[in-house]
């Protein structure tokens, strides 16, 4: 069945459909990962998103349990240049149409995804849908619709939750929380409890935790600042704090940073970092608008530089008992070369 992929610049492409047939919105963005598709598009980051692929197929290796980064996605659709529709008969495993049919979520393959990326630079953000025709009004309708603010309040959970174990207690802010933070947590022992996004001082101070995580999200800084900035401003030096993703961009705003727009969102698995002091570099999954710039006078322990854009990706203050990543350091999908910020965090905590 042929389907189209129109955008609010009057551009569309056809390709083959597969998934679920609905008609649907949302902002086009670019996922580099060469693997980790599973991953991707349960990641909540990705809220409201139309995912373009830029991998030549994706669908291989099929869906499996452990690879959720959330049980129900939140992604608009997906766009890719090829998709394997069989899989390797195993119970195990579900191919990606039934997925997608099971979560109705529309996609759309043999489409150019070279050039459409191509665009998708030049202009920097643009709306798009997913249709059965690509007739006038249906651009109309594109141009018409304004997307939804506030993601993270969509995605967050609305009830506390616990991941209990016998370590130290952390309570986690779920922006767009992904399970493999939660995985990494308990691999070491740390006992969790999940607070909604508008989790309040009390709330977090009745669970008497040894850190906060202020996790990754798929919002901006504007829309989650209000709730969050009371309760840096009670926390900060007095329990160790660990902003990942959004939670990076929202405690570099508080601490005064300079954020700076990238010339293209960052969506993929395959940026590297540098760590200034000791130059050990990494490649890093990212899944983020903005980078930050540092005055060269502010002293802080450890500062990432990420090299394409020559903006600080990440940076921990021992005095402060502060960490911030713009990267996932648990991958899922990419590589565990920054695993060790997890240790890091569980040592402030001592």
């Amino acid at each position: 069945m042929k389907r189209y992929l129109i955008l609010e610049d009057g551009s569309s492409y056809a390709g083959e459909a597969i998934g679920a047939s609905i008609i649907s919105t949302g902002e086009l963005a670019i996922q580099t990962g060469n693997f980790g598709y599973q991953e991707a598009l349960t990641d909540p980051t990705n809220a409201g998103k139309i995912l373009v692929f830029t991998t030549p197929m994706i669908g291989g290796n099929g869906i499996n349990a452990i690879d959720y980064e959330s049980i129900n996605p939140s992604v608009k659709g997906i766009i890719a240049n090829d998709v394997a529709l069989n899989i390797s008969d195993s119970d195990n495993f579900q191919d990606l149409d039934s997925f997608l049919q099971e979560k109705k979520i529309p996609a759309i393959y043999h489409v150019d995804t070279r050039a459409l990326v191509h665009r998708l630079i030049a202009k920097n953000s643009l709306k798009a849908s997913i249709m059965d025709t690509d007739d006038e009004h249906a651009f109309d309708q594109i141009k018409a619709l304004v997307l939804p603010k506030n993601k993270s309040a969509a995605v967050s959970t609305k009830n506390a939750y616990a991941a209990p174990n016998v370590g130290k207690t952390v309570a986690v802010l779920d922006l767009g929380l992904k399970h493999s933070l939660l995985r990494e947590l308990s691999l070491r022992q740390i006992n969790v409890t999940v607070l909604p996004w508008n989790a309040s001082v009390t709330d977090i101070e009745n669970l008497r935790p040894d850190g906060i995580i202020i996790s990754n999200g798929p919002g901006k800084v504007a829309e989650v600042k209000t709730e969050l900035t009371p309760i840096l401003t009670y926390f900060y030096r007095q329990l160790p704090i660990w902003g990942v993703g959004l939670g990076f961009l929202v405690l570099s705003d508080f601490l005064n940073f300079e954020l700076a727009d990238l010339s293209e969102e960052y969506n993929g698995t395959n940026y590297p970092v540098i760590e200034l002091h000791s130059r050990k570099i990494w490649q890093v999954a990212v899944n983020i608008k903005q980078l930050i710039s540092l005055d060269s006078s502010k002293v802080l322990d450890q500062q990432y530089l990420e090299l394409h854009s020559n903006l600080v990706a990440g940076f921990s203050d021992q005095q402060n008992k502060v960490i911030a990543t713009a990267f996932n350091a648990e991958g899922a999908p990419g590589s565990r070369d920054a695993i060790e910020i997890f240790d890091d965090f569980i040592k402030m905590m001592v």
